[in-house]
């Protein structure tokens, strides 16, 4: 995983972690990364500092590590696992093979990147799944 400080054209900073750099610049390309205050597609990466670790860090990270927390919470209340055939499901159901629903899992980069450059909105998640650590 890699987190970006972004910067869209209207101004507004924010961060946003990615899968890699390729991944991040593959999801740009296909318009899925936009600015959560303005919703501008035109976003691009801001120059950022490298990481110190400081006195106050842990704060900081517990703070992360609660906001992912309370992601995975959210995807998992709301989403069906489909682990290993998140692919051929996400693509299903663009093509209207399958209804619509909110799914997560896991795919392979190759697959990600295929299902990206045919318009398949998808994006990596900062955790993994409960369901596949068991």
């Amino acid at each position: 995983m890699i987190r970006y400080a972004l910067k869209c054209r209207e101004g507004h900073e924010f961060e946003s972690w990615f899968q890699s750099a390729s991944a991040f610049d593959a999801l740009v390309k296909s318009g899925h990364v936009t600015c959560a205050m303005c919703g501008s597609g035109e976003v691009k990466k801001a120059l950022m500092a490298p990481r110190v670790n400081a006195a106050s860090e842990p704060a900081k990270q517990d703070k992360q590590a609660e906001l992912i927390a309370k992601m995975r919470n959210e995807v998992e209340k709301n989403a069906t696992y489909v682990g290993g055939e998140f692919a051929q499901k996400a693509r299903d159901m663009h093509e209207g093979l399958a209804p619509e629903i909110s799914i997560y899992g896991e795919t392979s980069l190759d697959e990600a990147r295929a299902l990206l450059d045919d318009g398949v909105p998808v994006m990596p998640l900062p955790f993994k799944s409960k369901q596949k650590m068991q």
